[in-house]
């Protein structure tokens, strides 16, 4: 079975120090001025990169963090949530009203992580694994773990909000299956809805009336009903298809297709009807390693996105040895959004509320850092200040500004 995505999209303290885990957190610690309304926030993940040990002695040290779209005001989220070395948060997305955040709380038996390592495979068994989303407001400092109400799985990932609707969804590992469920806000009523036959299922995402889900089900793509009913396969003749998305007008998703390591991003109708290619990625096979030691599983999914009018994507291409930043029209025009000098590699773009803004990840200089562009500029500015063996990955922008 292979998890490939897995870790693209997972899931309260000031800047502080980790004598456990030996770095700290670098953030610029000013504040906006008291007259003026606070900048929204970006809600990314810290980690080391560089330390001995394999896969999991860096992604322990994971840590869900938010910094103003400025750059200042860096802070940890929930690190009264971590049991233990062994343990981790990761910063997975924002309610649709910008207060509270969606957080992973993950942890894994060191025992498991070096047999990991030995077979170059997961085995994410309860006893072995867990992982819990939360939802956190740091306003009034509350959290819940609604995957931990009325458990279904030790396993629970892509938490997201149901467009319209008052229900949440996310994923849970049963008995080795992910499959898409719904609940209510209070995490009771767990309903699973990956329709009948159900296989491996992944990259969940619902249309903006809430009416209908799309995700990779075996790495074919399927439409159903929220309530998982009239569940029908997009027919692309390809083996691997991935991350659906759909458009902020919901006409159309967006998703990869192709081969495994070698796809491109596809478009199709919101009937399933209607398929072809935007862009060719050059390619590229779309995951950005996000270790700078070796790592048995395939780095972070790395996916294009809608712009806010629907009328173009954004997406990351192969260009040489760098990773481009583009952005291409759904009649196949494309602008060289980042023009890199040679080894800088792009990652992780997420368009602002507002359509005029990307954040997204660049490993420049051998470390992973968090920009803002303008798009109207092109100009970009630093958010992030972190050192070697240090990363910042998966940018999350607030969707509002909350008083």
């Amino acid at each position: 079975m292979s998890f490939f995505g897995f870790w693209s999209t997972l899931c309260l303290a000031f800047v502080t120090f980790f004598p456990t885990i030996g770095f700290t957190f670098s953030g610029i610690a000013s504040q906006s001025s008291p007259a003026e309304k606070p900048l929204p926030w970006i809600g990314y993940t810290q980690l080391r990169t560089n330390l001995p040990g394999g896969r999991h002695a860096n992604v322990k040290t994971m840590r869900a963090m938010m910094v103003r779209t400025d750059g200042t005001s860096a802070r940890e989220l929930l690190a009264q949530q971590i049991e233990n070395e062994n343990s981790w948060t990761q910063f997975a997305g924002w309610s649709p009203d910008g207060k509270r955040a969606i957080i992973g709380l993950g942890w894994q038996d060191p025992a498991n992580a070096k047999w990991e390592e030995e077979h170059k495979t997961f085995r994410m068994e309860e006893g072995r694994w867990r992982l819990d989303s939360l939802l956190f407001d740091p306003l009034q400092k509350t959290v819940l773990n609604v995957t931990g109400i009325d458990r279904v799985s030790h396993y629970n990932g892509g938490l997201f909000f149901l467009p319209g609707t008052r229900q949440l969804g996310f994923t849970p590992l049963i008995k080795g299956i992910s499959r898409p469920f719904v609940m209510d806000p209070d995490g009771k009523n767990k309903k699973d809805v990956s329709g009948s036959g159900g296989g491996f299922a992944y990259g969940y995402s619902a249309s903006p009336d809430g009416t209908r889900l799309s995700y990779h089900e075996n790495y074919q793509i399927y439409i159903s009903h929220a309530n998982g009913s009239s569940k029908k396969m997009v027919e692309t003749g390809n083996p691997f298809n991935f991350g659906p998305l759909w458009s902020p007008d919901g006409k159309s998703l967006l998703f990869l297709s192709g081969k495994h390591g070698a796809s491109n991003p596809f478009l199709v109708g919101s009937d399933g009807k209607g398929l072809r290619k935007v862009v060719d990625l050059g390619g590229y096979k779309s995951s950005m390693a996000f270790l700078d030691v070796f790592d048995f599983h395939e780095g972070s999914s790395d996916l294009p996105i809608w712009s806010l009018d629907s009328q173009s994507i954004f997406h990351t291409v192969q260009r040489g040895d760098r990773v481009e930043l583009c952005q291409t029209t759904l009649a196949g025009n494309t602008t060289l959004l980042t023009k890199s000098e040679a080894g800088v590699l792009h990652y992780h773009p997420q368009t602002s509320p507002d359509g005029k803004h990307l954040v997204y990840g660049s490993k420049r200089l051998g470390v992973r850092q968090l920009f803002v562009m303008d798009l109207a500029t092109k100009k970009e500015h630093q958010v992030t200040n972190l050192k070697i063996g240090e990363g910042a990955m998966w940018p999350h922008w607030q969707k509002e500004k909350p008083e």
